[in-house]
């Protein structure tokens, strides 16, 4: 089978499609799937560009989407041609976090082998049915990018409808996080640098944006928006870049979920104002098997589908990330095959 491997330390000139002995049929308690779909994501870009360490000859990918082509003896939950959908953290079905989540030692792409390949044979625990009538591009959507915003704001944040979120950024968790907070009645503000961007996430129902460009002082600007409350919910993407800003527009009492460090991995935090807005910073990283069936009954229930910006095949893996890393997309990235 093909597949796209990283050589080690790393960079998007090391990604590498190979041929892959076949996994075989499925041992007890396993599924084998015909993956049909991938997207990137920040986490991958990292392990891909060397960012993060990871194995010499590692396949790539956290996410996966396909077709149960055999089902393994005692699994009763799927069935031959059942719709999938990889979960991030397989050995996390339920319940509260816990050591093994916190290395990605069992993450897809990063501890072991990822879905940039043709077939898998994992532990049907390893998946989730994936939405009806989803297209694998789509469904690859949800394992990373739309889990972390289900959790950010639903399982964490516990979003209300009349509440309000501030969204930073258009890629994949923060387009994810515009739609579920729409589809749950809060109203929500968008920052980017993009004018086009912008205007963009205003069609899918953003009720205000900011050009942090021209805006630099963006939380103040959310304190004006809301006439000097601030918002119940940020999605922070940023990190230590946009940390100050977003504890200047959250209210007294909200919530924060930090679920990105594009700005960079360390930073001051500013206590005064934390202790002053009795607000709650909380990083997460994507979530567990239970939440994400949630989510998918959410998203039925809603009818939300995924924004695809820009499709790839397989062996296009390496200029996928190059367009990803310019920053250019609105939305997801996927690669189908």
């Amino acid at each position: 089978m093909k597949t796209v491997t990283l050589r080690a330390p790393g960079g998007l000139d090391s990604l590498e499609v190979r041929d892959a002995p076949d996994p075989g049929q499925p041992g007890p308690g396993q599924i084998r799937v015909a993956i049909r779909a991938t997207s990137l994501n920040y986490h991958d870009l990292l392990v891909a560009n060397g960012s993060i360490p990871t194995e010499d000859g590692r396949v790539l990918m956290s996410d996966g989407a396909g077709v149960v082509e055999a089902v393994g003896e005692g699994v009763t939950e799927f069935q031959i041609g059942d719709h999938v959908v990889s979960g991030f953290f397989p050995q996390w079905q339920d319940g509260q976090a816990y050591d093994r989540v916190g290395n990605f030692a069992e993450t897809p792409g990063d501890g072991v082998d990822g879905f940039a390949a043709e077939y898998a044979v994992r532990a049907a625990t390893d998946f989730t049915h994936a939405p009806t009538g989803w297209s694998h591009a789509e469904a690859a959507t949800i394992t990373t990018a739309g889990l972390t915003a289900w959790r950010a704001l639903v399982v964490e944040g516990n979003l209300k409808a009349g509440q309000s979120v501030l969204v930073l950024g258009t890629g994949g968790v923060s387009i994810a996080a515009l739609q579920i907070a729409k589809a749950m009645g809060a109203r929500v503000i968008v920052t980017s640098s993009s004018d086009a961007k912008l205007a963009r996430a205003r069609k899918l129902g953003a009720d205000q944006t900011i050009n942090y460009r021209r805006c630099p002082d963006w939380g103040h600007e959310v304190l004006s928006l809301t006439e000097g409350r601030g918002v119940d919910h940020v999605v922070e993407v940023g990190g230590p870049g946009t940390l100050s800003q977003s504890f200047q527009a959250v209210c007294v009492g909200g919530h924060i979920a930090l679920i990105g460090v594009l700005t960079g991995r360390e930073g001051q935090v500013p206590t005064g104002l934390l202790m002053a807005k009795q607000a709650r910073l909380q990083g997460l990283i994507v979530g567990n098997r239970r939440q994400q069936q949630d989510y998918i009954a959410a998203l039925q229930q809603n009818d939300l589908r995924p924004v695809i910006d820009q499709s790839f095949r397989l062996d296009q893996l390496a200029e996928a990330f190059a367009v990803q890393q310019s920053g250019g997309h609105f939305g997801k990235i996927v690669v189908e095959w």
